[in-house]
């Protein structure tokens, strides 16, 4: 029954739409009044006001309505949307500034003399105001008032005109910084959430197993992420634009003809170039730079951004007056003042103290000080200029409450949605669709793709992508990132922004465009960057690694990257690694048999012990890889008989637990029912479903279980091969770096001695604590030491021993100490002349294979290696 009101729900919001209410109060009013008209029919009719939910009631799902509103400003891991308002204000700054007008008339040109040289430029400078403003409207209207006229002055096609303006305008959806990026990146983080708890469902279903290991779980985003997965995918756009022009242009030269340039190319127009250019190029480095390079998180970039276009604009404003450039100058220097300082210096002010860098420290102050200064000028001619700065933040203001009303409007409507089951019946719809992912997700790209007609983008991010995005990832057969799936939306609502009749890109250029030019020639125009467009994203679609190489380069790259035994990373490294074991096979077997022929009689026995053993450890390896490869093999003929009864199985066990659930759910009802008559009817429900579920389990070929259990002991087996082979390799790494530290600590046993012998002279002159104290304080000394547990132990048994008064027997534990440590000091010696060099060189030889899991951090040849591996999406599904 809760299908009617889920029904409901839509045609209200439909119905408020259509009526012209804002989206903000549309969405959580259709939420609210379905949710009470529900509650309501349940109460009148049939007395249980939750009787239409799929679970709970009316007032639960309000309140988990508000907790939503709450969460979008309240949860502290998830600050992105704060980035919103930073680039709103950025984008508007530079709109206002004039920065598009300078841009287009000069790369006009500049490509101006080549075929399609105008349409590039438009392109290129579209390019660029999507990569600093990211406002869609703003760009085309801007574009439409400056180079449709020339465009058509130049006799260009009117079709190939306004298609080429359309079509760059929407540059700012899928090119960073991008505000539909950060929205997705939002939404996305969420829908990871609830995916990852999707499929550690579905595993225990499947194992038993309460832990699933991390190998498996979704791979989450951020607007870092999303911005750095966006970047190649815009940049392939933008190349298929000027492919598309030029060669029109050079296939049929009346279409797009070349434009000369009538000052030709002068010193004069050189320097005009660069100052149009440069600016708007060094804010992009600066906003995009800084989030790759991992300088700033998100939010701290869009705050440059919108310091960096006030100070664009500052000087923009005056363009023609004196001193325009004064604040700019200013605010570089300091910027180059503190990057030189802190390139030299050490300038925490808590090292003050140790550092005594007290004139650097007072010079980057300064410096501090006039950069703000200059922030304070640009931000004040912005104000007296044609009052641009109240301008642009009462827009500021007005787009970023839109943009939140909208979040709270979509976090009711999402509450809702639930409460009717709808997450169900999506789920169940998607699922029942033939062809599995692909096919799901095909459906789901189409009805993104149409509802752009309609609808924003940022309904379609917060209303569909939570609805859609969880069942997509949460998919173990494809697999995909977050990202991936955000970029490859953000580019179909690109799309979707050109296609006629609805496309917002075209009502932007109609309403500027003169009446000259015919709606039809828009429409005609924008039909080859659809195309153009679909091609890119079914490349991206295709290419995964496109869109997730760049975020899982720097992220390996980054300050913070993983350890190469981190679970994420085990696959690809190890597939590295079996390649090299066969490569250089004979190198790392040489380097084990120099490993296994050092000297060791000089050493103590332990010592000897664990350095033999690691030797035997390492030359197991190649053994155990054998044994790897032939367990695979195994595994890999059972996973064909496995495979071809796993999906079928899967698919009739998922039929029995809706069953199960549904008639679950019965023996609730029957257990609380008031007469005998309803607790018969749902008694015949129940035997019903039983029927149905004994009918499902029938389905199950007979020689599943067999088939299984020869799949999962291989398995088993693959897995303890595997562990041995890592287990090999890390008592191998470790156990050379272990002998390492102790061979290498004479040095600090040598520091040792003279206060072991202050000691021994002194400890019988003190009593009770200080004396206990005394020892501990000596032996403290020993705790970055290697190799002294036995020293520290002869201590401890010392300060027990004079703390009972049995000095004698003290006396002659300190004495066994003393001689200790002058032994260990010896034994070093020579160890360090002829053991030490043998080991080191053993460890940096086998550092990149044998020992790569025992590194920090991946080196730095491996990462695109390991990086462009984990781009791929691969299928686990027979895991689940």
């Amino acid at each position: 029954m809760e299908l009617y009101f889920l029904l409901l729900l839509f045609i209200l919001m439909m119905i408020a739409l259509g009526m012209g209410f804002p989206v903000a109060f549309a969405l959580p009013g259709s939420a609210i009044l379905s949710i009470a008209l529900a509650g309501l029919f349940g109460w009148v009719f049939f007395g249980d006001v939750k009787i239409f939910f799929a679970q709970d009631g009316p007032g639960e799902w309000l309140s988990a309505g508000v907790m939503n509103f709450r969460a979008i400003f309240y949860d502290f891991e998830r600050d992105t949307l704060i980035a919103i308002p930073l680039f709103i204000f950025m984008g508007i700054m530079l709109q206002r500034s004039r920065i598009a007008e300078d841009l287009l008339m000069t790369m006009a040109g500049l490509f101006g003399p080549v075929p399609g040289g105008l349409g590039i430029s438009v392109v290129f400078v579209g390019a660029l105001l999507a990569a600093t403003t990211g406002i869609v409207g703003a760009t085309v209207v801007a574009m439409g008032l400056i180079s449709l006229p020339s465009m058509m002055r130049n006799k260009y096609s009117p079709s190939l005109a306004t298609g080429t303006i359309c079509a760059s305008g929407t540059l700012g959806q899928i090119i960073p910084p991008s505000i539909v990026l950060i929205i997705l990146a939002d939404q996305l983080g969420s829908a990871s959430d609830q995916a990852s708890a999707m499929r550690q469902s579905a595993y225990k279903a499947a194992t038993g197993e309460f832990t699933m290991p991390s190998a498996f779980d979704v791979t989450s985003t951020s607007a870092g992420d999303m911005f750095l997965g966006a970047f190649l995918p815009g940049m392939v756009l933008v190349s298929v634009y000027f492919a598309y022009i030029l060669i029109t242009a050079l296939i049929r030269p009346s279409m797009a003809p070349a434009v000369p340039n009538p000052s030709g190319y002068t010193r004069e127009f050189l320097f005009k170039v660069l100052f149009s250019l440069v600016p708007p190029l060094v804010l992009i480095f600066l906003v995009l730079g800084s989030i790759i390079m991992g300088i700033a998180t998100v939010n701290q970039a869009g705050a440059i951004g919108a310091i960096g276009a006030t100070i664009m604009a500052g000087y923009k404003l005056y363009e023609d007056k004196k001193g325009a450039l004064n604040p700019t100058i200013l605010a570089i220097a300091s910027i180059g003042v503190i990057f030189t300082l802190l390139s030299m210096f050490d300038l925490n002010i808590k090292n003050l103290a140790v550092t005594q860098n007290h004139i650097p420290v007072f010079l980057a102050i300064i410096a501090s000080i006039t950069m703000i200064v200059a922030i304070a000028w640009s931000c004040y001619r912005t104000y007296k200029v044609d009052n641009t700065l109240n301008e642009v933040m009462i827009e500021t203001a007005k787009t970023t409450s839109m943009v939140f009303i909208i979040l709270l409007g979509a976090a009711m409507l999402t509450s809702a949605f639930r409460g009717f089951g709808g997450e169900h019946y999506v789920k169940e719809f998607l699922q029942s669709l033939p062809g599995g992912f692909w096919t799901q997700f095909v459906v789901v790209m189409a009805v993104i793709f149409i509802l752009g007609f309609f609808l924003d983008f940022i309904e379609i991010a917060v209303v569909v992508v939570p609805i859609i995005a969880p069942i997509l990832l949460a998919d173990p057969s494809a697999n995909i990132t977050a990202v991936w799936l955000g970029v490859m939306i953000g580019v179909n609502i690109q799309t979707s922004f050109l296609t006629p009749p609805f496309g917002f890109a075209l009502f932007y250029l109609r309403g500027v465009a003169s009446s000259a030019v015919k709606t039809i020639s828009i429409y005609r125009g924008v039909v080859p960057f659809i195309i153009l467009q679909l091609i890119a994203l079914g490349i991206v679609g295709a290419f995964p690694p496109l869109v997730n190489y760049l975020p899982n380069r720097f992220y390996l790259s980054s300050f913070n990257a993983p350890p190469p035994m981190n679970p994420r990373l085990q696959a690809c490294v190890e597939e590295y690694l079996a390649e090299t074991f066969v490569a250089d096979k004979v190198a790392i077997s040489t380097s084990i048999t120099n490993l296994e022929a050092i000297d060791l009689s000089n050493l103590p026995e332990k010592l000897a012990d664990s350095i033999s053993s690691s030797a035997k450890a390492a030359g197991s390896i190649f053994e155990r890889l054998e044994k790897i490869n032939a367990a695979k093999a195994v595994l890999n003929e059972a996973t064909i008989s496995y495979a071809s009864l796993h999906k079928q199985v899967r698919d009739i066990q998922r039929e029995i637990g809706k069953l199960e659930a549904l008639n679950k759910r019965y023996k609730s009802a029957r257990q609380t029912a008031d007469n005998e008559a309803e607790k018969a009817e749902l008694t015949v429900k129940m035997e019903k479903v039983e029927g149905k579920i004994a009918a499902f389990e029938d389905q199950i070929p007979a020689d599943w279980k067999t088939v299984s259990a020869e799949y999962q002991k291989h398995l088993k087996a693959l897995s303890k091969e595997e562990r041995g082979y890592r287990r090999a390799m890390d008592d191998s790494f470790d156990g050379i770096q272990e002998a390492m530290s102790i061979i290498s600590a004479g040095n600090g046993f040598a520091a040792f001695q003279p206060t072991l012998a202050e000691l021994m002279g002194s400890v019988k002159t003190l009593k009770g604590k200080e004396q206990e104290q005394a020892i501990k304080d000596a032996s403290a000394t020993l705790n970055d030491v290697a190799g002294s547990s036995e020293v520290k132990s002869l201590l401890s048994k010392a300060r027990r021993a004079y703390k009972k008064d049995d000095i004698e027997k003290a006396d002659g534990l300190m004495a066994e100490a003393q001689a200790l440590v002058v032994e260990e000091i010896n034994w070093r010696e020579s160890a360090v002349r002829d053991v030490l060099p043998a080991l080191a060189s053993y460890q940096q030889e086998t550092a990149a294979n044998i020992g790569l899991r025992g590194q920090d951090r991946l080196p730095e040849f491996l990462v695109p290696r390991i990086s462009a591996c984990r781009s791929v999406h691969t299928d686990i599904s027979l895991n689940f």
